[in-house]
């Protein structure tokens, strides 16, 4: 029964109206006035934020907020993969050949998340990691790995909540949600960096220039909370055995080792 009304609840509110209207406030001056509220209510560690927070013109600037030098040490190991943002690690798992995973009991294409079957035989029986960032969380995405982009595209329009609630019983919102997609050739193996937008805010915004990327590096941010899913090539990764989900996590930490067979 919870479902049904869940997402006509989500249709309602989810349009484009509401989305502007939203942004708009984000971005204007008058959102000055609770960038402190927000900051009291969600907890933001004020101590590691470049601005002060007095300084943040709007709530949108504190959204996007850059963190001190050296406040997010990276993880430097050769074969290590590390996380691309302060999030929580909802679930680790196979991509089954059938291209679905399974995440909060609900099953999701990831052939339908990439776009085509081409894109996404290479990644058949490798490892998927999706990442949760509430808006309380640091919202800068960063590069889990070295090597180069060899392709980047957008899929997806409206934006559906990818929290706990939004996986369990949204409509497959990991596949069909507006999404930014960058495919990385390592050293081992493809990866694939799925930026899944949130509810009412699309906005990704790519900071990072050229096509190599190095592990660490700002690649982008997100204007509100949101999701990150990493895919692996199969036999290429193998995630750390100390996470269990849902495991809280911040940029540059070790998630796991690329398997250089």
């Amino acid at each position: 029964m919870f479902q049904p009304i869940y997402r006509l609840m989500i249709e309602l509110t989810n349009g484009k109206w509401s989305s502007q209207l939203l942004k708009k406030f984000a971005r204007s001056r008058y959102s000055k006035h609770v960038v402190s509220r927000f900051a009291k209510a969600y907890r933001l560690n004020t101590e590691e934020m470049e601005t002060e927070l007095k300084d943040f013109p709007t709530l949108h600037e504190l959204f996007v907020r850059k963190l001190k030098p050296d406040s997010r040490p990276i993880d430097l190991a050769d074969d290590s993969v590390v996380s691309p943002v302060d999030a929580v690690i909802e679930d680790i798992g196979i991509i089954k050949e059938s291209s679905e995973m399974e995440v909060k009991g609900k099953v999701y294409s990831v052939e339908e998340m990439l776009g085509d079957r081409e894109t996404v035989e290479k990644y058949l029986n490798g490892v998927y990691m999706i990442f949760y960032l509430s808006p309380s969380h640091y919202h800068r995405i960063h590069s889990p790995v070295t090597g180069e982009v060899k392709r980047q595209w957008a899929l997806g329009t409206k934006s559906y909540p990818v929290n706990k609630w939004g996986l369990k019983y949204g409509v497959s919102t990991l596949s069909k949600n507006y999404r930014m997609i960058s495919e990385v050739k390592t050293d081992s193996g493809m990866v694939a960096i799925v930026k899944v937008g949130a509810m009412f805010v699309n906005s990704i915004e790519t900071t990072h220039t050229g096509s190599h990327l190095q592990k660490g590096e700002e690649i982008a941010y997100f204007s509100f909370g949101s999701t990150i899913v990493l895919l692996f090539e199969k036999g290429c990764f193998e995630p750390s055995d100390t996470l269990h989900v849902p495991h809280h996590i911040k940029v540059g930490e070790r998630v796991g080792l690329f398997k250089n067979e």
